[in-house]
């Protein structure tokens, strides 16, 4: 009996390889791209690059697990998430209060540490953010709505309560 269970397991983890979704890689051009319409200095891309991207754009890195089911599938739905919380990509596609309450969003969730993920940033180590890197990115994001500020009226970026 153990040994059929096992057996149709077994059969089912060899399906699902075949099961894939399609991964997050574009070669569209990126005119919707944050860095198009507001400056990123290089120390934040770098540090975008590799704490932020893979789940907040529309290319990731993936890891060499990833060619494994369900991590794949796992995987897909952190991306799929991050996505539609932020995609730096599609930045300027997204309403000018979206835009400015999004950089709200960057500031609170890096300074309070729920970005990126623990689950993030167990495997990739080198997306722990040092406090100079928080505040590289939280003063990046404070520019970014800085300078709506100043190319916008204030009722445009924020509802009025």
């Amino acid at each position: 009996m153990i040994r059929k269970i096992l057996l149709v397991l077994l059969a089912a983890l060899v399906v699902i390889q075949f099961i894939r979704p399609k991964k997050n890689k574009s070669d569209a051009p990126q005119t919707n791209y944050i860095g198009n319409y507001y400056a990123v200095p290089g120390d934040v891309q770098a540090i975008l690059t590799k704490a932020c991207n893979d789940c907040h754009s529309n290319n990731t890195r993936y890891p060499w697990y990833s060619n494994f089911q369900p991590v794949l599938w796992w995987l897909n739905k952190h991306i799929q998430d991050g996505k539609k919380e932020l995609n730096f990509d599609e930045y300027k596609n997204k309403s000018l209060r979206y835009q400015y309450h999004k950089m709200e969003e960057v500031i609170d969730e890096v300074k309070e540490g729920k970005m990126p993920l623990n689950s993030y940033t167990w495997i990739h180590k080198d997306a722990k953010l040092t406090t100079e890197e928080k505040a590289a990115i939280t003063s990046w994001a404070q520019s970014v709505m800085d300078k709506m500020k100043s190319q916008y009226p204030m009722d445009s970026l924020v509802r009025k309560k």
